[in-house]
């Protein structure tokens, strides 16, 4: 996947990554982020109404 965060977007993902990693991140409910792909789920939500042009996730054809 290419690289499409801008200086502004990459530095709010940067930023609540490194809140995961010392345990200081919380959903909005207030509980403490235990899991690493909610962190990244906050992280891109939190770039894109920063300002960020970061794609959302592609739809796959999956069948059930």
């Amino acid at each position: 996947m290419p690289k499409t965060t801008t200086g502004s977007g990459e530095k709010k993902v940067h930023k609540v990554m490194s809140e995961y990693k010392h345990g200081s991140l919380k959903s909005s409910s207030g509980d403490k982020v235990k899991d690493r792909k909610q962190a990244i789920a906050i992280a891109l939500s939190e770039a894109r109404s920063a300002g960020a042009q970061i794609p959302e996730k592609p739809e796959t054809n999956e069948k059930s």
